[in-house]
């Protein structure tokens, strides 16, 4: 079954418009939905669910206890292999996710790392992503490195620095694109599929 990875800032506690079509559209789909357990969006893409009494959804966790499970779906437990609470405790199951998914959704406060590297994860495994950014009211589409490239050429410096601390050594290469080598992609499959987020609007 086609899955897609949805996430996005903490600091988000309501879902725009642009947000909700998508979601509703990949559940018209009857696609699975891979959502983390965290405060924030996290929380309210799993409100939306619960109220639309979408069953098609796992919860990812780090470690043994979720935070959030609204609709009591299946929960998915990541070993972390991190110190508890830590940033790189909970990113391990948002890396799961960007493995497992086909495509990625993230909604973005337009400040947050950790969303933003969300997006670097899906497209160095080859998938495609949208990034709906509610502070500037915008929608960006990933379909290739080059599409990242661009993205992180409008981001601030402290926002790639904050990336950059956030990131494990596979992911550095994304975020320093002048480097002669880069590390791209865990699969051999083309990230142009059959199904596009064009489709999904």
């Amino acid at each position: 079954m086609t899955a897609v990875f949805v996430g996005g800032s903490r600091r988000i506690t309501r879902l725009p418009v642009e947000a909700k079509t998508r979601i509703n559209n990949v559940a018209d789909r009857g696609f699975a939905i891979l959502i983390g357990d965290a405060n924030g969006a996290d929380k309210a893409v799993q409100k939306h669910l619960a109220e639309a009494k979408y069953d098609k959804v796992t919860v990812y966790c780090s470690g043994e206890t979720s935070r959030n499970n609204i609709g009591q779906w299946e929960i998915r437990n990541i070993r972390a292999g991190e110190r508890e609470k830590t940033f790189q405790f909970y990113a391990a199951k948002d890396r799961e996710m960007a493995q497992q998914a086909k495509f990625g959704l993230m909604i973005w406060d337009g400040k947050s790392p950790g969303t933003a590297l969300n997006i670097l994860r899906l497209v160095q495994a080859s998938k495609k992503a949208v990034l709906v950014s509610v502070a500037e009211k915008s929608e960006v589409e990933f379909k290739s490195k080059e599409d990242w490239d661009a993205f992180l050429s409008r981001c601030s410096s402290k926002l790639r620095r904050d990336m950059e601390r956030r990131a494990i050594q596979n992911e550095l290469f994304m975020l320093r694109p002048e480097q002669d080598e880069f590390y791209f992609g865990e699969t051999d499959e083309p990230i142009d599929g059959a199904i596009g987020w064009s489709e999904l609007k």
